[in-house]
This record gives structure tokens, sequence and C-alpha cells, in this order.
């Protein structure tokens, strides 16, 4: 059952939420897009071609890794614990934006804290 989200509900579910990174991100990213009354990336996109989680990467420096939230042309975004460093998870994307087709946003988020940058290349 998909029950509507307002600001209220949402900071009083997440502020309670002590979970890891891995736990908490795609069900706070929902709760963001059920607020907002835009689809999941699910909802938007069944393939995950274009909005998708968990998105895989090859990194600007050499490796590979996921992007937690990716839609085209729009975002990249990092998520990183409660209280933890949202200048590395910045980074992190930074070494991402290549090969996530250069978005015009960079978020990071920490669920209690929501940091939007422009793409340096915007």
């Amino acid at each position: 059952m998909i029950h509507a989200v307002t600001p209220q509900l949402l900071v009083a579910k997440w502020k309670r939420a002590d979970l890891a990174e891995r736990a908490a991100c795609q069900e706070h990213f929902i709760d963001l897009c059920r607020m907002l009354g835009h689809p999941t990336p699910v909802e938007a996109d069944p393939t995950g071609e274009w909005f998708t989680f968990e998105r895989g990467v090859e990194k600007a420096e050499g490796g590979n890794g996921w992007a937690d939230v990716w839609k085209r042309n729009f975002f990249g975004w990092e998520y990183k614990g409660k209280h933890k460093d949202l200048r590395a998870a910045y980074r992190q994307l930074q070494l991402y934006r290549e090969s996530l087709d250069d978005p015009p946003l960079l978020v990071v988020c920490d669920i209690d804290r929501i940091e939007i940058h422009r793409s340096q290349s915007v």
C-alpha cells in the first residue's frame, strides 16, 4: 500500500531511523519521491535505462563504482550514513560524473541533510 508522505511524516520517520546507508538510501529516496509527487525510479523507468538505483559507473581515475540514484540529464545522487562526510560523497560523485552522462546536478545526502551541487561542466 502506498501512503502519502508529508514533510512532517518524512522528518519524523527519518529522525528516528538509525540505519546504515545501504539499509536506508532507497527507501529514503522513495519517500522523497512520494512527498514531491514524483514517480520513483521503477515507476518511471522499469528498465532502469535512464532513472535507476545503483547505476554502475566507471570512475574517472579508474575502477568501478555505483551511483546510489541516477536520472539521465538531471542528477547523480550519492548517499552516506547519518552524520557522515558529505564532501567525500561529493568527491565520489565527481569521479562518476562522466560515466553518468555528465548530469547537471550532483546531489549528496546523509538522510538528515541534502546538498545540491551544480556539475562543474554546467
